[in-house]
């Protein structure tokens, strides 16, 4: 199996049910984008942040 889904296994067994969830969910939301190829387009939230911290960044001049 897949280190990363031994651990999301792990860490399932130990979040507070609404935690794990709510995790869930999401998971079942990603494999389903993944398996229509929707996420090729979509944005990551930390590319996201990346973008939005350059337009507050002062220019210089």
């Amino acid at each position: 199996m897949d280190a990363l889904a031994e651990k999301l296994e792990v860490k399932l067994r130990t979040w507070k049910p609404d935690t794990a969830a709510q995790v869930r969910e999401r998971v079942a939301e990603l494999i389903e984008l993944a398996d229509d190829d929707v996420l090729a387009v979509m944005h990551s939230r930390a590319r996201e942040q990346e973008v939005l911290d350059m337009l507050d960044e002062p220019a210089f001049r």
